[in-house]
Order: structure tokens, then C-alpha cells, then sequence
């Protein structure tokens, strides 16, 4: 059976670098053998994270969505821009909402609970967004999923892809082809236990 994994960039903003990487990913996890399925998380909007709405209102639905849709997978590429060096807002607020989640109506449901995770970033500077992966690593770790050692950064982004959405530099190429190989080969191992 092909792991599944869902390809996730943690921008909205037209013409993103990231979400550019996340179309470059999810071809190349689709070459070899996964199961691929691409959100935009504008298709989700959240309010900002409040304990006090949540106690009011319980878990916003599309929070409920996201995260059921993160609990079928078996593995997570995040594509994560990089601001000041640290991590969006938009992504942060997404991963702190699913962690709240412990129940699906009478079911229990931890969304990040075991998923692996690939990380990727795209910036058009120098060092490529890796600034700010350091950050996301150690958030998605509290959360309770794996995180691959393999890691993709995509340095002077806008021009870094081709027209077809390729990587045009053969050794950020090769990182992110063996970030995808490592994800695709730990989720390989957790669907066959």
C-alpha cells in the first residue's frame, strides 16, 4: 500500500515560493509511490487561537477538517516560509489549533499524534528559509510527530523553479528528492507494522 502523505505550504500569499515547493514535492512524492493529496490552508480559515472560544464554541470546524484530514494520513511535507527566522503566523496558528484536539465526537483524535514529517522551505535568501525550520522542528516535535532529518531549502526562490514547476538546481533538487525518499520510507515502515 502507497503511504499517504499530505503536502501542506504554509502560505496563502499569490505567487508563494512555497507553495511553489509544495507543487515540486508533491510531484516528486508522487514519482516515487506515495499517495499524494495538496491542501491550500486558505481553503480553511481559522481564527486566531483563543482558549476562551474554544471553551465557548469547542474546536473551530475547519480545524475539525484539517485535522481529520491530517489523522488519515501517515506523513506531513511542510512547505514553511521563514519570517524574521522564525515561523508564520498562518502555520503556527494551524498547528496550535489541531493541537488542542483530543476528541472526534466520541471518538479520541490527536491529529499530529505519530504522523511523520518532512520539512521544506522557500526564500528568496541566501540560507533558504532553514533559519526558521528550526523553529517549526521544535514546535512539531511538542505536538507529537516524528520529524525526518531530511530537509529541503530552496535559497534565491524566485529564480529557483522552472516553468514546469522543477527545481532548476541539481543540489537543492537532490535535497528535496531525498527528503521525499526518507518521508516516503518512514511512513513505508509505520503502515507495514
Amino acid at each position: 500500500m502507497s503511504p499517504r502523505i499530505l503536502v501542506l505550504p504554509g502560505s496563502n500569499r499569490a505567487g508563494s515560493f512555497n507553495v511553489q515547493l509544495a507543487a515540486a514535492a508533491s510531484v516528486e512524492l508522487a514519482q516515487q509511490g506515495a499517495d499524494v493529496t495538496r491542501i491550500s490552508l486558505v481553503d480553511y480559515p481559522l481564527p486566531l487561537v483563543d482558549e476562551d472560544l474554544k471553551n465557548e464554541t469547542g474546536i473551530p470546524e475547519n480545524a475539525m477538517k484539517l485535522g481529520r484530514l491530517i489523522a488519515a494520513q501517515d506523513g506531513v511535507f511542510l512547505c514553511c516560509p521563514e519570517y524574521n527566522s522564525s515561523i508564520p503566523p498562518l502555520l503556527k496558528n494551524m498547528i496550535d489549533w489541531l493541537s488542542l484536539i483530543s476528541r472526534d465526537g466520541d471518538r479520541p483524535l490527536k491529529p499530529w499524534a505519530g504522523r511523520y514529517v518532512a520539512l521544506g522551505s522557500a526564500s528568496n535568501g541566501k540560507l533558504g528559509g532553514i533559519r526558521g525550520l528550526y523553529h517549526v522542528r521544535s514546535v512539531m516535535a511538542n505536538v507529537g510527530t516524528q520529524i525526518i532529518t531530511e530537509q529541503c531549502a530552496v535559497s534565491g526562490a524566485a529564480d529557483a523553479f522552472e516553468a514546469d514547476g522543477r527545481l532548476k538546481d541539481e543540489r537543492t533538487n537532490g535535497m528535496l528528492v531525498n527528503t521525499c525518499k526518507s518521508l516516503i520510507r518512514h511512513c513505508a515502515m509505520m503502515t507495514a507494522s
